[in-house]
């Protein structure tokens, strides 16, 4: 964690312990009103509501239109990581949130990244990534791209791009929420399954809507897409790190354009929630059209869709037509 967010994070949790005042916090049963599960970013606020139902209350850190990685924390959000039943956050994707959960929540901090399996990896690139893990480049992008030590790498922690990690989540959580409201265990457990089998059959139309393809390669404005590209058969190229705040320099920009007209790339894909001046300039050098694919670590009214399942299949459309699918 760099030296700014240590101190916003300290300001932050002094300022909570006076909000806080003498309310404490609540007991593992849940307390009188259910449970309550403070979440770091949107996949896990949406993952718990689902998998909670109406027995759990759910909240996220992460303000809708706001962008997750370097999100910083009011007080009265360390307050709410401090009386939560359960904080469903991952570990090196937004260093405050990792800071309240080990001050703030102790044993009811639960790390999704666990349950999600990171397996995938990325070049680290610069100070931060060696102390946050949280910044690089993906692991899957060409080497006319990246060229770094593949010995320091970081975890790539945008595993919820991959449906059926996210179900793994789901899965696990509702073995977590058991453990705090026993009563609620077998409801948990069926909306566990429920999420299963919509995440499958997500899964199951992107395997079927994204074989075949023409072009192999993605190029995006960040590195989000690994988990999307390692599942349905992609090499992805991320302009940006994995954090969108890690910009290229102009050498690599110019690399990226090359690579693009070298691998018949079509479609450079700029996001939600991001400046979409980098990817332009890279898609207006190398001559080829835009367009905009959600890393849904956020949502807001100009989202295509209403929910997780909505905006993966809105991209799944998007890909489709940017990547030559039949």
């Amino acid at each position: 964690m760099n030296v700014k967010t240590r101190y916003a994070v300290a300001a932050a949790v002094a300022a909570a312990t006076l909000l806080a005042g003498c309310a404490g916090q609540n007991g593992e049963d849940g307390g009188e009103d259910g449970v309550t599960v403070v979440a770091g970013f949107y996949p896990l606020e949406w993952v718990a509501s689902r998998v909670g139902g109406d027995a759990v209350t759910v909240s996220s850190l992460t303000p809708p239109g706001a962008e997750a990685h370097d999100l910083e924390l009011a007080p009265q959000d360390v307050a709410a990581v401090a009386e939560a039943d359960l904080v469903v956050f991952l570990e090196g994707f937004q260093p405050a949130v990792d800071e309240a959960a080990r001050s703030e929540a102790g044993d009811r901090a639960w790390d999704a990244g666990q349950a999600a399996d990171l397996s995938l990896t990325a070049p680290a690139h610069d100070e931060e990534a060696h102390e946050d893990g949280a910044h690089g480049d993906e692991a899957h992008a060409g080497d006319e791209a990246h060229s770094v030590d593949e010995a320091d790498e970081a975890a790539d922690p945008h595993f919820w791009l991959d449906p059926t990690r996210l179900a793994a989540v789901g899965d696990a959580l509702a073995g977590r929420l058991a453990e705090i409201d026993p009563d609620g265990a077998a409801a948990y457990r069926d909306n566990a399954a429920a999420l299963r089998t919509d995440l499958e059959e997500l899964d199951a139309e992107m395997q079927a809507g994204l074989t075949g393809c023409a072009v192999d390669t993605l190029v995006t404005s960040h590195d989000a897409f690994g988990y999307l590209a390692d599942r349905y058969g992609f090499e992805v190229v991320g302009i940006s790190g994995l954090s969108p705040s890690q910009e290229p320099d102009p050498a690599q920009l110019a690399e990226i354009s090359e690579l693009v007209n070298d691998r018949g790339v079509t479609t450079v894909y700029t996001e939600t929630l991001i400046d979409p001046a980098v990817a332009e300039t890279v898609a207006a050098e190398a001559g080829v059209r835009t367009a905009v694919l959600d890393p849904l670590e956020g949502l807001t009214d100009d989202s295509a869709g209403e929910d997780y399942l909505e905006v993966m299949r809105s991209n799944l459309a998007v890909l489709q037509q940017g990547q030559s699918c039949p």
